[in-house]
């Protein structure tokens, strides 16, 4: 390891994380020869990598904190589904596109602080309290629609799948901004420092003067806004909002968080190893589906990769 630190970043996890990237990307050069780079599958990358991506900071954030957010995606849906009934029931009309935003705001907003104020006041420990959210969102999203299908959005809405600004897909570069926006929060905000301390020691953090409670409703605030960001891009990529849209991102959005080195007990992890972890994920997933290899298997796979880097991660040199 110690020649492999002079080319690569000081970070082990990083360093891991940027070998595996490169051993992913000689193996489908050799197995898929051009079509891995081929233009059209960079764009399947950077359609699909957005979305997992804000439900993964979404998730990775609670768990600096040591905590865990199930609700995230059940979250997403509502603020997709608020947003949509009125702009569906008011085509065309500025205003009530500006309502919607806000009512999708409201949304997340309301989930957050009902998430962290379960776990800060009331003391449920955050696996049980947001998978209690998660069932009740959940199910309310399917009362409240029938589980039917709402589509046909204005084309602000389409555009984020849509567009492209020097030939980057919209929906990256925006992805891209909440992650460096997220980075400076977390590494240079006294929020930030404040998340990193609970999830090393919450009670020392509570006698160094700390306010945990307001933190723990930050730090679930936050993540269902990230939530938002998500379901946003999610309405633009299928013009339409569902109740189960992303159901099968949650287990990714933890794994993405794993890999990326967030610390599942709280109190480390960096943003820059997360958004290399989903590299990594989609990258490996967009290879195999090429190959026509099973979806099933891509997941085993995933796990094969976790279970990989934790064993490098803790080899000792």
């Amino acid at each position: 390891m110690t020649t492999l630190t002079r080319f690569f970043p000081g970070d082990r996890i990083i360093r891991l994380q940027l070998l595996i990237i490169v051993a992913v990307a000689v193996l489908f050069s050799f197995t898929l020869g051009g079509s891995f780079y081929s233009i059209g599958n960079f764009q399947s990358i950077s359609s699909q990598l957005p979305i997992l991506g804000m439900l993964a900071l979404g998730m990775g954030i609670t768990m600096l904190t040591g905590g865990i957010n199930l609700s995230v995606i059940a979250g997403a849906n509502a603020c997709s589904l608020a947003m949509a009934a009125i702009l569906v029931a008011h085509p065309d009309q500025p205003q009530y596109f500006v309502l919607a935003m806000l009512a999708g705001l409201a949304v997340a907003v309301i989930i957050g602080v009902l998430n962290g104020a379960l776990i800060a006041y009331i003391g449920v420990s955050p696996i049980l309290a947001t998978l209690g959210t998660m069932t009740l969102i959940a199910g309310l999203n399917i009362l409240l629609t029938n589980g039917a299908v709402i589509s046909g959005f204005p084309a602000a809405i389409q555009y984020l799948s849509n567009g492209s600004l020097l030939g980057i897909p919209v929906a990256l570069l925006l992805f891209l901004l909440v992650a460096l926006l997220l980075w400076v929060l977390l590494e240079h905000t006294t929020l930030g420092r404040s998340l990193y301390l609970m999830g090393s020691n919450e009670q020392a953090t509570r006698f160094s003067g700390v306010n945990t409670h307001k933190v723990t409703i930050a730090v679930y605030v936050l993540s269902a806004l990230l939530g938002w960001g998500a379901a946003l891009l999610m309405m633009s990529k299928f013009n339409s909002a569902k109740a189960g849209y992303g159901d099968s991102y949650l287990l990714v959005t933890i794994l993405a968080s794993v890999l990326g080195g967030i610390n599942p007990d709280g109190g480390f992890g960096r943003v820059i190893g997360l958004v290399l972890a989903l590299i990594v994920l989609q990258m490996l997933e967009s290879g195999l589906n090429l190959m026509g290899v099973s979806s099933y298997l891509t997941m085993a796979l995933w796990g094969g990769v976790l279970i990989l880097f934790i064993a490098l991660q803790n080899r000792k040199s």
